[in-house]
């Protein structure tokens, strides 16, 4: 999938292949020529403007950015910075006003709320994305229990939300995401709105995901030690109007703890450079 600047996308509601089912945006459907040769997401000059006029606001500024086929990408900056703007164009939520975007595969957006239907267990939340997929009605809820065993949840199938922890619900939410078979997965403060303890498991829990199914990761966070942890690499954005100003490359060398002192390190180093680019703006 790509978009030009200015150019028209249909919308999500009705675009081929698109769910409807909340927290889960798929905007294109593989094209696996594109994805086996090049980049799986791909972002050149990309700048959004808000508003027209004097009263217009702009929020992301040429950004260029090329993720790799299976990268776990992180991406920090400060409130404000279009880090939740980049995502929403990624997804095709929103047009870019002027450079070019493109995706090769199929993409889904997962925001800090789960947003499940709290009337359906957690199979049927599960079993949705599939329908919007177009799986057979006999094969859903077997496949949505596979789902549901692989984030480690295959006891509560038949739970309703209200009967889950925060970090179960979110569970439930990357089951439904896995459900749409994509290539590219953006995250959006997932893991926000929980405790350190739930967090850090549900980090062992996405990077195993991610290993078993290749998957490539667009992760927005505003904790440095959680970009830290999970990144193969870490992009830094400017304050409003967001740029990209930094890099950070994170060497593997075996598995990492948010008390590591390699996290730690690097953390340090981020903390370090959103310092320097935030007292620019408050001099």
């Amino acid at each position: 999938m790509s978009l030009a600047g200015n150019g028209r996308r249909t919308p999500p509601e009705h675009a081929p292949g698109v769910s409807g089912v909340p927290n889960l945006t798929v905007v294109a459907d593989r094209e696996p020529a594109a994805f086996a040769s090049g980049p799986a997401v791909r972002l050149t000059d990309v700048t959004k403007v808000y508003g027209q006029g004097a009263g217009a606001v702009l929020a992301l500024d040429k950004v260029s950015l090329s993720v790799a086929p299976g990268e776990f990408t992180c991406i920090i900056g400060a409130s404000g910075c279009g880090k939740s703007t980049l995502l929403n164009l990624v997804a095709g939520l929103d047009q870019v006003s002027s450079g070019e975007l493109a995706t090769a595969g199929r993409v889904t957006l997962m925001f800090q709320e789960p947003a499940l239907f709290p009337w359906l267990s957690a199979s049927k939340n599960v079993e949705l994305a599939l329908r919007a997929r177009g799986v057979p009605k006999a094969e859903r809820r077997p496949r949505a229990h596979e789902l549901l065993e692989a984030v480690h949840l295959g006891g509560f199938a038949n739970k309703r939300p209200h009967e889950l922890s925060g970090g179960m619900r979110q569970r439930v939410a990357m089951a439904r995401a896995l459900a749409q078979d994509v290539d590219v997965l953006l995250m959006d403060e997932p893991f926000g709105a929980l405790d350190a303890m739930t967090r850090d498991l549900l980090h062992d829990e996405l990077e195993r995901l991610c290993a078993e199914r290749t998957l490539t990761v667009l992760f927005v966070t505003h904790n440095v030690r959680e970009a830290a942890r999970l990144g193969d690499r870490v992009i830094v954005l400017s304050s409003r109007p967001g740029k990209v100003i930094e890099e950070y490359p994170v060497p593997r060398n075996g598995p990492r703890r948010m008390d590591t002192p390699e996290v730690s390190e690097l953390a340090a180093s981020l903390t370090d450079r959103l310092r320097v680019e935030m007292s620019r703006h408050v001099r």
